[in-house]
């Protein structure tokens, strides 16, 4: 039985979403601000509400995508441009921040929601909301995606490494919230981390190009 996806598609996936899922995005920026507020347990169960909202912009996508790859083919070139734009223009938010003395990343994280509402629930809204995930099944998917295989069996492929790795980094950061959010608010520690973001966000850009 041969992989679903072909392997250099995949492995170019592999190192885009490595990269997107260590970006301090809202989700990973939100894990900051619940793990310093409540703690790694309602980190952890934050991480899972937000997968279960990633599963459901999965099928969203699955269905969209089928559609689009069945009667709008050649559409897909312009959606990886699209996503390398998006990667871009992502790496220089991020270099602008390690070059000029804006403010550090904590300090655009928003309060966590109250303390009554379910860790779950918290996260699943702040993911099932993200305009970005938006952004990412646009744009970011498509190039990685062969139309002359199956698309269902890719898209499960691709769904199990983006879960597999935004648990890891959520989780990582959630539980780091209370060191992570001191370390962010340090000028340098932040420039720092914004620039290494940059660079990586370049490279997952290449990548991405490297698809057409």
């Amino acid at each position: 039985m041969s992989f679903p996806v072909d392997p250099s598609r995949f492995a170019a996936y592999l190192g885009v979403m490595t990269v997107l899922a260590l970006t301090p995005g809202p989700a990973n920026v939100f894990q900051i601000a619940l793990g310093a507020q409540r703690g790694p347990r309602a980190a952890l169960a934050s991480a899972v509400g937000m997968n279960l909202a990633t599963l459901v912009w999965y099928g969203a996508a699955g269905l969209g995508l089928g559609v689009l790859a069945q009667k709008f083919p050649a559409i897909f070139p312009i959606l990886t441009l699209i996503g390398v734009a998006y990667l871009v223009g992502l790496a220089a938010k991020a270099l602008a921040v390690a070059f000029r003395a804006e403010e550090p990343v904590a300090a655009h994280a928003d309060a966590a929601p109250a303390r009554t509402t379910p860790a779950i629930v918290q996260g699943f809204v702040v993911q099932i909301a993200n305009p970005k995930i938006l952004l990412f099944f646009g744009a970011v998917l498509p190039p990685f995606l062969d139309l002359h295989r199956p698309l269902p069996p890719q898209l499960a492929v691709l769904a199990a490494v983006t879960i597999g790795l935004d648990t890891l980094t959520m989780s990582a950061y959630g539980l780091g919230g209370v060191v992570l959010a001191r370390r962010m608010n340090e000028p340098r520690f932040a420039r720092g981390f914004a620039a290494f973001t940059g660079l990586l966000l370049l490279c997952a850009a290449a990548l991405a190009l490297l698809r057409r």
